[in-house]
């Protein structure tokens, strides 16, 4: 009997008197016990707030990416020790790789973002400096920084894994703890997951603490600080979100909830065409991959009128060929979750039928007695525009019904009546039928999966939600959005404008903000390593002349003989110029040749050039130089990191003529 314990405090906490026995959805024994303890959850909050949080936030993002990466591949070698019990929850080993290995594969991409995307520092600068005075010795910068309290996951029961890791990497990235509450159906396998990361010893004490059983008073505690994000149904989100003290404190809150996700199948693509072989294979797997359990399913298919017979013929032989049986097995469907989980679905699945047909159901397949067992159902509605529960009532399990469309507007049109979904797809060969779907329907769905011949070999898929991506919806989605890469760290940081001289911007942010105090080092910066290099280090050339032999030299040696180069005349008549000036890259070519130390030394490339801008024109005569500033540094391995340097170009009267960045790799060691 599997005893699946909370971990609070720095401590494991076994079930209490009231647990709650679990059972086997497969043969219906009883596996284990689960909650009932007595847990402290003012204390809990504590623990994560006065230990975990400042441990945290005393590593750099950077520090925090790799702890997570640590993490990711300690449990990808453990992950057999999930899969073992993966077979308790009804699910195959193959839905279990979404959820294991889907969650571990999310963890360790979050984590690169954090390396690629996000500072080697406390601060993230969030745009660009803002001059609010006329003089720019008042700026203002929108940073963000971790929030100080503690995040609070409640997860569903079909992705004990995955759902677990696909808040907790952001909320880590982020610098803030967490406090874990799965579904007690599947919490054993999110407990065993939460052991091998605190066993692992990657984390701080504090970091991260689970609940088995209920919450408690623990959304009573929150406070303005605090995050609940919340994956389940649409009714106890709203239950959730209308805690009194979560409304008064305006605690952060997100929900994933339930979603009528529709799939459309285009006009073009008619019976014979690549595109409706890929609309069948893709809906047969979206109604039986974790046997319809997913928040992402398709519950509406949308097809072409003049399609729905050939549609629903091709679907139900498709389906049929669906073996269920033991997931420990070799079977392509398992079991639902519970006895509970499928006594639901039916009871919804009845309601649809109310307004629809169900042309495929039981007596198709190959069924076992066992307690959460359920064969596909598909139904098909003659009426979808007069139809209400179809589009309202989600039975969360292999349960689909077909609607017909009369022209692409329409089709959008019951997509829509779903009133906010996760994600809504599109099978299409036809780029104008995608755009006239994406116009009319973007608003109403969190994701748009459209897909045809040319990109299904590398597709995702409609139901897979990806790190990269915000995984979330409009409505009754839940109104939030998770993952998304940064954008779901954001989640779990404050934003703020702060205002000040450039000296305080470059102080606070850590990257040189042009007006701040100028750095002058021992020797030329290429011949300074990654960690010798200070933030604000600048070196100022001496001039050199642009002359009309430059300028046409240039010209005839890289083939552009642009007029403005050429052409006094023709130059003079443009209101851009004065006459004849000199090219734009050759500007930059000078620049480097003033910077540049050429001399071996720590700098390896240059490995790109952002926000390039010209302000004035460089006549032949004029003469050039530039200022290179070390403005921002970033460690990329452990042999090297990335500088970026503000590089400006002046003419003879000090007046700015280009402004761009420059990325070099540096290494470590001379």
């Amino acid at each position: 009997m599997l005893e699946p314990n909370s971990f609070a405090y720095g401590r494991w906490i076994a079930p209490g008197n009231a647990a709650k026995t679990l059972y086997n959805p497969v043969n219906g024994a009883a596996f284990a016990r689960a909650g009932g303890s007595t847990l402290d959850f003012g204390a809990m909050i504590t623990h994560a707030t006065q230990v975990g949080g400042p441990a945290l936030r005393a590593m750099t993002f950077h520090q925090r990416a790799k702890m997570l990466k640590a993490l990711a591949i300690h449990l990808d070698s453990r992950k057999e020790e999930l899969y073992a019990i993966n077979p308790l929850t009804g699910a195959t080993r193959k839905d279990g790789g979404i959820d294991i290995d889907g969650g571990i594969i999310t963890m360790m991409v979050i984590a690169s973002k954090g390396r690629r995307e996000m500072p080697d520092g406390h601060v993230y600068i969030d745009g660009d400096v803002e001059q609010v005075s006329r003089k720019g010795s008042f700026l203002a910068q929108h940073i963000a920084v971790p929030l100080q309290g503690v995040a609070v996951h409640i997860n569903a029961f079909n992705f004990p894994v995955w759902g677990m890791l696909e808040k907790l990497a952001p909320s880590l990235l982020a610098g803030v703890p967490a406090i874990v509450k799965p579904a007690t159906q599947t919490c054993f396998l999110t407990e065993a997951c939460v052991r091998l990361i605190i066993e692992s010893g990657i984390l701080p004490d504090g970091a991260l603490q689970l609940i088995i059983g209920v919450t408690g008073d623990l959304l009573d505690r929150m406070g303005p600080q605090d995050v609940v994000a919340f994956t389940g149904s649409a009714d106890t989100a709203f239950k959730l979100r209308s805690n009194p003290n979560i409304m008064r404190n305006s605690t952060r809150f997100t929900a994933e909830q339930d979603s009528l996700n529709a799939s459309i199948l285009g006009p073009d693509a008619v019976a014979g065409t690549p595109e409706f072989d890929l609309f069948i294979k893709q809906a047969a797997a979206e109604m039986t991959t974790k046997a319809g359990q997913k928040c992402t399913a398709i519950r509406r298919m949308i097809v072409p009128e003049q399609q729905l017979d050939a549609v629903t013929e091709a679907l139900a032989e498709r389906l049929k060929k669906t073996t269920i049986g033991d997931p420990a097995g070799d079977a392509r469907m398992g079991a639902l979750v519970s006895a509970g989980q499928k006594a639901d679905v039916l009871e919804k699945a009845a309601m649809i039928g109310t307004e629809a047909q169900q042309v495929l159901g039981g007596d198709a397949f190959d069924t076992p007695d066992g307690p959460g067992f359920l064969a596909p159902m598909l139904f098909r509605c003659a009426d979808p525009d007069g139809a209400k529960n179809i589009h309202a009532i989600e039975a969360f399990g292999p349960v689909s019904t077909l609607l017909p469309y009369r022209d692409t507007a329409h089709a959008a049109e019951l997509a829509n009546r779903g009133q906010g979904s996760l994600v809504a797809s599109l099978v299409t060969h036809d780029p104008a039928v995608a755009r006239d779907v994406a116009v009319a329907s973007a608003a109403w769905h969190g994701r748009l999966y459209i897909t045809d011949r040319d990109s299904m070999g590398e597709a995702t898929g409609h139901g897979s939600p990806l790190p990269h991506l915000v995984h979330g919806g409009p409505g009754r989605a839940g109104g939030g959005e998770e993952l998304g890469g940064v954008r779901g760290v954001l989640h779990y940081m404050q934003r703020t404008a702060i205002q000040g001289g450039p000296d305080v911007l470059t102080a606070i942010t850590g990257q040189w903000v042009p007006g701040s105090a100028e750095v002058t080092g021992p020797v030329h910066p290429f011949q300074r390593t990654f960690r010798e290099i200070k933030i604000g280090e600048t070196i100022t050339t001496d001039p050199r002349e642009v002359t009309l032999e430059d300028i046409e030299h240039f010209a005839h040696f890289t083939g552009d003989t642009f007029y403005a180069h050429m052409d006094d005349t023709a130059a003079k008549a443009n209101p851009f110029f004065p006459g004849r000036v000199a090219h734009g890259y050759l500007l930059l070519s000078f620049a480097a040749g003033l910077f540049v130390q050429p001399d071996p030394g720590p700098v390896l490339a240059n490995t790109g050039l952002n926000e390039l801008s010209f302000q004035k024109p460089v006549s032949p005569g004029d003469k050039v130089h530039v200022r290179l500033t070390a403005k921002r540094k970033t460690q990329r391995t452990d042999d090297y990191g990335e500088v970026a340097w503000n590089v400006t170009l002046y003419n003879q009267d000090s007046e700015q003529v280009a402004q761009y960045e420059l990325l070099t790799m540096v290494s470590y060691a001379r």
